[in-house]
């Protein structure tokens, strides 16, 4: 809530004549105060980031600032698992600093037990048992210390507003109080609200975090409809807590609460679905564990012949020949390519080629289309492309891999890396770095340069 200036400047009517140290009075206003005060200079550096603060605080209205000490940041950045007040999204950071200031100046003989409302419309529980405190664990270490528009009290532990308590030590919190995964929690507030509720329940679970640039990456500039966001989220969910050295090393597969994903362990880290990348590993939180990744995770929704035939509309088009190539298997019993790449139930990893690589194997076999190659050769090419199983890229390494129909070599120190028929070193065909990884529900797509041909 953003009523900070308003409530200032009512509160000006209400000065207490008792906030005057001497005949002459407090000399220096609350910011003043904060900057010739050493052990509040974190308080101060956290002010200056909102000019309209620094004025409001300096102007006339009087006002009661609980202000917290240097070492009181510390354990606040400590306890949300940030190094830096420069980490905290500005928006958190500055319903943080409202939460210290009540509209009026209010000495401590006036604090009574019960609540007082902040200038951000959020409650702080005073008591006075056992000196004065706040929330139940800050203290008030110096009381009443006047300034020209009200009167500070320093206290030892920073306050945190009732609505962002949930979040603090649970896996939400290194995302929440990072200005780094801000996309991240919007999306969390735009998404049902199920979905915040999953997140910070007690049971253990592991979050795949995505930054900032994860979602840029995956091509997600403007936030879903709720559905979608609800369908992404879920996705980077497991229900369990999954650590780094849980993850077995090669492929492995783990159920999200939104389908599985895919996960690949080698000396390069943890990568899943083939394009995303763990790059901080184990943050720990008190209902589970967090992994930051790089890319935003999607979960598929077409078949591996819903994307070909997709793309084979789309402009410009691509994959006209290869669909064509797989509806000329249609009917042909155990040889029908085009219902296995179809089938929910397949799971299957195809090397496809481009347009241009299939217009090459025509102008090699003397021919213009595909309905001039005999069938037989041309399953026994299509085959040539297909793989039983799943294999993201992060999984490939140098060597033969087993098709439908023999193996292909696949060379990962290459730049960029092939795969090559078993004609031949002449067939070699470039992956597509950036067409790598495909996702489809019963599948995954790579894209080459040329058609593999079998020996």
């Amino acid at each position: 809530m953003r009523y900070l200036l308003a409530l200032l400047f009512i509160a000006s009517a209400f000065v207490l004549s008792s906030c005057d140290d001497d005949e002459s009075g407090p000399n220096q206003n609350i910011v003043e105060l904060a900057t010739a005060n050493d052990n509040l200079s974190t308080l101060e550096a956290a002010l200056v980031k909102f000019p309209d603060l620094v004025t409001t605080l300096s102007g006339n209205g009087q006002v009661t600032v609980f202000a917290p000490t240097n070492s009181a940041f510390e354990n606040l950045l400590d306890a949300v698992g940030q190094t830096s007040l420069d980490d905290l999204p500005e928006d958190v950071l500055r319903d943080i600093l409202e939460y210290h200031v009540v509209s009026g100046a209010t000495l401590s003989n006036q604090l009574t037990a019960g609540t007082v409302t902040t200038v951000g419309g959020e409650n702080i529980t005073v008591s006075t048992t056992s000196g004065l405190r706040l929330n139940g664990n800050a203290s008030v270490t110096t009381a009443d210390v006047r300034a020209t528009n009200g009167v500070v009290h320093i206290i030892d532990q920073v306050l945190v507003p009732p609505s962002m308590q949930p979040i603090v030590a649970t896996i939400v919190a290194p995302a929440y109080f990072n200005k780094n995964f801000t996309t991240l929690i919007a999306a969390v507030k735009a998404a049902s609200p199920s979905i915040l509720t999953t997140l910070l329940n007690s049971s253990a679970k592991t979050l795949f975090a995505p930054t900032n640039a994860a979602f840029t990456a995956a091509g997600i500039t403007t936030l879903p409809n709720q559905a979608m966001l609800d369908a992404v989220l879920k996705y980077h969910v497991i229900a369990s807590e999954v650590t780094s050295s849980q993850i077995a090393t090669g492929a492995s597969s783990a159920e999200t609460l939104n389908g599985k994903i895919y996960l690949s362990k080698n000396s390069s880290g943890v990568s899943i679905n083939g394009n995303s990348k763990v790059t901080t590993a184990d943050i720990d939180a008190s209902n589970g564990v967090v992994h930051v990744i790089d890319r935003t995770l999607m979960p598929p929704s077409e078949t591996i012949a819903q994307i070909a035939t997709r793309l084979s509309a789309a402009s410009p088009a691509q994959f006209t020949q290869l669909v064509a190539a797989l509806t000329r298997t249609q009917g042909q019993g155990a040889n029908d390519l085009l219902a296995a790449v179809s089938s929910s139930s397949s799971n299957l990893t195809v090397f496809a080629p481009t347009d241009a690589a299939f217009q090459e194997l025509y102008t090699a076999l003397g021919v213009t289309n595909v309905n001039q190659i005999p069938l037989s050769t041309l399953i026994a090419v299509l085959k040539h492309h297909v793989v039983s199983g799943r294999v993201f890229s992060s999984d490939l390494s140098t060597g033969a891999v087993a098709t439908l129909n023999g193996n292909v070599t696949v060379n990962m120190g290459a730049s960029p890396p092939t795969v090559t028929g078993s004609s031949g070193a002449s067939n070699a065909a470039r992956l597509q770095t950036s067409l790598l990884n495909i996702h489809a529900t019963n599948g995954v797509i790579h894209v080459i340069d040329k058609v593999l041909v079998p020996q």
